[in-house]
């Protein structure tokens, strides 16, 4: 099969520079154009629309490139001179006005200089297929897709895809595993109808939020509050996503979605311009981009007062954080709770949920006969937890059916024909589908993917404690998967990796993989055993826990067989360190990691500041000599510096040059197997170094420029204290820069100034303002 070598993306606004940044970060070559400035005599000049838009990503935040230097793979372009570079180009990617007539009148100026068989696609999100190809020629619409992306086009993973009866297989095939493999996105495939799946569902249920909202004088913070948490909602809920979103993009889509819509569509009976959200937009209170919208900051107050808007009377007042106490009852998984319950937030939800889970049935078959897609569309387009149908499965189909019953709503036939089942079930091990035809079906993982929900499906645990479990991974390989809440690390942790490695070397086992299908692989420690142990005066319980976690990481390093981890989203602080040990990290690309300890208080003391010191020193495009090394170690910790992704952290060398990375999530584990079986063939463990550092002369150093930074004010007066600590650790102590460190003796300083920091009043006062807001506290 052909492949994508480079791509041209047509429409440099944010949904195009987007689109060709994250291209860009899969290492293809992408051309960005954008209509010419035609004020502009020389060339540079005409081409300055499409520049601008790449100097914007690099500015971005949050961040459109995984690295500022990925900028150098966009080539900026206009369409008039340059049209010409197409001819080399497997892929255009058409991202410029919803207007079929612009559109069409673009199609037909780019196919004249397309290579033949290059594929051409639409990013559009409100005009159908059919409607673009009307009237284009035959040789023109094989090869036309609609690709639909979603914003921001780096984090958000879902693409929609749209084919058409003239497209070939191996067209949609080339596309889809582009998009898939190299783009890390969730690949839906979509039917030519209005709004897709996505969209269609998610508009219907941001529109009814709003209208039951202002039908029954719901506050909007009451309203975000209850369509979230129980129902597996990002915390926006409803009016912070829309101002995310943009209100004047709103007014639009409703309108583009109620003059496309089939006329019995229940998108009708909702539909409406509300006159406070006209006033809004006219006002420039556009959403976050904007003034505010239903939020904002108050613009007479530098103390960033948050304000929230009543609907019916347009008034801004402080916004409040009502605790609805059905939804505390409720927890994350129980959203029936919340709409049997007959009080205000209750008889809300269940206006707002009910009707829009009915709208999802009531587009099986039409729409889509595959109920897992729908689902697939709504976790991976609106970030929710579940889709509806997995919804459904939590509430109980036949009692959902009963209530739209008792208040005479028609039940969609799927609901019907599940009747007392589920949507999903587990059978003989298998996970289970209900199928269009009333039959239960096999799901089946894309090739390259494997879950470790789909393992937990048809096994056990080969061991398990409450924070830890081992799972077998077939062909020899074991899986060490954290699940303590945000998966942070303890004793029961350090105690399951010493039974993995213990089984292992025990066993027929080869290697092991770590890796969590958690949206964060863990924040780190557990630093509320360092408060409470701070209360009791139980020193001795965090010194034992230091040596633990040192003893526990060293030994996997040095283990007989292969430690791959497999990280995504956040490994911070002692999650790090595992990083830093493994033989090999199988990373995907959204990974945020670094040592952030100093954030409270404290030095890395499993290893990370040793680590660090040997990958820097021992590097070849590290300067010669100690200091190089050891100033940029200082940096990195010293200022708690996270990678914002899998690139960056390659970059501070927490990931290797010879690291793997995977941008598709869900092909993580199964390349982390892979990476894993590799490396046990010949597999040698890594010998212990020994570094050149330079002792007290690079402790002054290093203390003398942090003393300048606290008489600059950028430094407190704990950080003094905390750097100094680490400058010990990072010099080598008392060593003699004409002699070598070992890695024990670099541990040994880890434990040391870890003793002496955690017992400071100071940082004592770090850890519990963490605990308590989340926040560091600048002390």
């Amino acid at each position: 099969m052909k492949g994508i070598n480079k791509v041209a993306v047509i429409g440099a606004g944010v949904m195009g520079a987007g689109i060709a940044a994250q291209i860009a970060n899969a290492g293809v070559p992408v051309l960005l154009f954008d209509r010419p400035v035609e004020s502009s005599e020389d060339k540079e000049g005409r081409n300055q629309i499409a520049k601008d838009a790449i100097g914007k990503l690099i500015k971005s935040n949050p961040a459109a490139l995984m690295s500022k230097g990925n900028a150098k793979r966009i080539t900026p372009a206009n369409t008039e001179d340059d049209l010409g570079l197409l001819s080399d180009c497997d892929w255009i990617v058409e991202a410029i006005i919803e207007d079929v007539t612009i559109k069409q009148t673009l199609y037909k100026k780019i196919d004249k200089f397309r290579k033949k068989g290059a594929v051409f696609s639409s990013n559009t999100s409100t005009l159908c297929r059919e409607q673009l190809v009307a009237g284009l020629p035959e040789s023109f619409r094989r090869d036309f897709l609609i690709t639909h992306f979603f914003n921001p086009p780096r984090y958000m993973r879902l693409l929609e895809l749209v084919s058409g009866p003239e497209v070939s297989e191996e067209q949609c095939k080339l596309i889809e595993r582009f998009c898939d493999h190299s783009l890390g996105k969730g690949v839906v495939h979509c039917r030519d109808t209005p709004g897709f799946l996505a969209n269609r569902i998610g508009i219907f249920w941001l529109q009814c939020a709003v209208v039951e909202a202002m039908k029954q004088n719901i506050s909007i913070e009451l309203a975000d509050a209850v369509i979230g948490r129980p129902f597996g909602i990002p915390k926006t809920g409803v009016f912070a996503l829309l101002d995310m979103v943009g209100l004047d993009l709103m007014p639009h889509v409703l309108s583009s979605m109620s003059e496309s819509l089939p006329p019995d569509d229940p998108f009708h009976e909702i539909y409406q311009e509300p006159e406070l959200i006209k006033t809004l937009i006219a006002d420039g209170y556009t959403g976050r981009k904007g003034k505010g919208g239903f939020y904002r900051l108050r613009p007479d107050s530098s103390d960033k007062i948050k304000e929230a808007i009543d609907l019916n009377t347009g008034d801004y007042a402080k916004a409040e954080r009502p605790v609805v106490a059905v939804v505390k009852k409720a927890g994350r998984k129980n959203p029936r709770k919340v709409l049997e319950d007959d009080s205000t937030a209750g008889r809300y939800a269940w206006s707002v949920m009910s009707k829009t889970l009915a709208y999802a049935a009531s587009l099986v078959p039409d729409v889509s006969d595959d109920i897992e897609a729908i689902d697939e569309a709504m976790r991976l387009g609106y970030n929710w937890k579940y889709g509806p149908f997995e919804l459904l499965d939590q509430i109980g189909a036949e009692w959902f059916c009963a209530k739209l019953r008792s208040e005479k709503i028609e039940v969609p036939s799927v609901l019907r024909n599940v009747g007392t089942g589920k949507f999903y079930r587990k059978s003989k091990g298998a996970r289970e589908v209900f199928g269009p035809e009333g039959q239960y079906l096999k799901r089946y993982p894309n090739a390259g993917v494997l879950r470790l929900d789909d393992i937990k499906a048809r096994s056990k645990p080969v061991m398990r404690n409450p924070s830890a479990s081992l799972w077998d991974l077939d062909d020899d390989v074991l899986c060490l998967e954290f699940h303590s809440k945000m998966n942070s690390l303890n004793l029961w942790t350090l105690s399951m990796m010493d039974r993995a490695r213990e089984k292992i070397e025990t066993s027929e086992y080869k290697a092991l993989v770590v890796y969590n299908d958690g949206s964060n692989f863990s924040v780190g420690a557990n630093i509320g055993l360092m408060s409470v142990a701070a209360r009791l005066w139980a020193y001795p319980f965090i010194d034992y826990m230091v040596r633990r976690g040192q003893e526990t990481y060293k030994a996997l390093k040095f283990a007989p067989f292969p430690v791959v981890s497999a990280p995504s989203g956040m490994a911070l602080g002692g999650a790090c360190e595992l990083l830093l040990h493994s033989d090999a990290v199988q990373a995907h690309a959204e990974t945020y990691t670094g040592l952030v300890e100093v954030g409270v208080g404290i030095i890395p003391g499993w290893g990370g500041c040793k680590e660090m010191m040997c990958r820097w020193s021992l590097a070849s495009d590290t300067p010669r000599g100690p200091m190089p090394a050891v100033s940029k170690v200082f940096e990195l910790i010293g200022l708690a510096q996270v990678a914002k992704s899998a690139e960056e952290a390659r970059d501070m060398k927490i990931i290797r040059a010879d690291d793997r990375i995977t941008m598709n999530r869900d092909r993580v584990l199964a390349d982390a197997k892979e990476r894993a079986l590799e490396l046990v063939s010949g597999y040698h463990a890594p010998t212990a170094a020994e570094i050149a550092l330079p002792g007290e002369s690079g402790k002054v150093a290093l203390d003398l420029a942090v003393e300048g930074f606290r008489k600059s004010g950028k430094a407190t007066p704990h950080d003094v204290v905390v750097s100094a600590a680490l400058s010990t650790v990072l010099s080598g102590g008392d060593t003699d820069m004409t002699g070598k460190v070992s890695e024990d003796r670099l541990l040994q300083l880890e434990r040391e100034a870890f003793h002496t920091l955690c017992r400071h009043p100071d940082t004592i006062e770090r850890v519990h303002h963490m605990l308590k807001t989340g926040k560091p506290l600048r002390n």
